[in-house]
């Protein structure tokens, strides 16, 4: 039986089918390999090849996903940040996204960014600049490069700690709340430091 007979395949649809596969064995917590992934998505062992020569080329079309995903999450129904609380929502959303796909989080920013790969470096230059333009409009007349790494830093610590165990992740709702406080906290301590200067 032909691969369109058996999955109903049109041509082009392959690559879209292997991916959804691996993204479900990644994120079960199962072990993937290209053969792995067409024999559960009940292709021929070579098929994967056609589209990825290794298992780097998935894995970074993977990311390319995540990076997508993510962005998703933080622009859906959203207008841009136009208040440090609007930037703590920012950071909850990326900490559960984080929590809800640890597997996939973790391959998106586990590995070093590969220049040679132009999907992958366009879907993470994407984020840098989403996360650009937020702090920007929450802050226009700061250092936005400054201060987007700074954004970065404490959503992106936040998300790896609460994965590795360090802080709890009882429920979606404290984490939340312990993320809001954190971004809150920052801006108390800055505020602070204005006064003293001006005083």
């Amino acid at each position: 039986m032909s691969i369109s007979e058996k999955s109903g395949y049109h041509h082009g649809d392959l690559r879209a089918t292997l991916l959804t596969t691996a993204m479900q064995m990644l994120e079960n917590g199962e072990t993937f390999s290209l053969r792995a992934i067409a024999r559960n998505a009940g292709v021929s062992p070579t098929a994967p090849y056609r589209h990825f020569p290794d298992r780097d080329a998935l894995e970074a079309a993977l990311a390319v996903k995540g990076f997508s995903d993510l962005k998703h999450d933080l622009t859906d129904g959203h207008d841009l940040p136009t208040s440090i609380a609007d930037l703590a929502e920012f950071g909850v959303t990326y900490v559960d996204f984080a929590l809800r796909r640890p597997a996939l989080f973790r391959l998106m920013f586990g590995n070093p960014c590969d220049d040679s790969n132009d999907e992958r470096v366009k879907a993470a230059d994407a984020l840098h600049e989403l996360l650009g333009q937020a702090l920007a409009h929450v802050a226009p007349e700061a250092d936005t490069t400054a201060l987007a790494c700074a954004g970065w830093s404490l959503a992106h610590g936040l998300a790896f700690l609460h994965l590795d165990g360090k802080l709890p992740a009882d429920s979606p709702e404290a984490v939340a709340d312990r993320v809001r406080s954190a971004f809150l906290a920052i801006t108390t301590i800055q505020d602070g430091s204005e006064k003293r200067r001006r005083s």
